[in-house]
């Protein structure tokens, strides 16, 4: 998943200095939001943080060759079920670049429907005890914004939707 590094890095006064960093993968999440205007939530016990945070349905880019998309929408069937019409791209983020290279891309998948129950995914590890929650657009972004949404892909993602949407989809990018 990642490779901790050091780099000797020329200072602005031409120094040089040491800089440890973590070479990530990197991962990409899916803001899922239903005919209702809803956003699918995960709650994920986090063993770093110690707690169960609210969070997208996310994950590695570990398929060697994969498009982000298609990683995008392998994540969103095995963590909530779910299949999507459309994905658009929504953001971009650099979660800690101050200790690490990753990079996280969200995409907005709408037109949802279930997994066929042939084709579910047996979730295994901290996985098997996520739960889902559908949860107005509105209120998540009152979630994030009062601190009970702490995990900041999710947080990036909630908040760019929301003005996606209140800017009539303009700011999507094509995937």
């Amino acid at each position: 998943m990642f490779d901790v590094v050091t780099d000797q890095v020329t200072m602005p006064g031409g120094g040089v200095a040491a800089r440890d960093y973590m070479r990530h993968v990197g991962a990409v999440g899916v803001v899922a939001l239903d005919e209702e205007g809803r956003v699918l939530l995960l709650r994920q016990y986090r063993h770093p943080v110690a707690t169960v945070l609210w969070e997208l349905p996310a994950g590695l880019i570990d398929v060697p060759g994969e498009p982000l998309v298609d990683a995008a929408a392998r994540e969103l069937a095995e963590e909530a079920d779910l299949t999507a019409e459309r994905y658009d791209l929504l953001v971009d983020l650099h979660p800690s670049p101050g200790c690490s290279d990753e990079r996280i891309r969200l995409y907005l998948a709408r037109g949802l429907s279930a997994v066929p129950e042939a084709d579910l995914h047996v979730r295994r590890d901290e996985e098997a005890g996520l739960t889902t929650h559908w949860v107005d657009l509105d209120e998540a972004c009152a979630m994030a914004l009062s601190g009970e949404i702490t995990n900041g892909a999710c947080l990036a993602g909630v908040l760019a939707a929301a003005r996606a949407r209140d800017l009539d989809w303009k700011p999507l990018r094509a995937v």
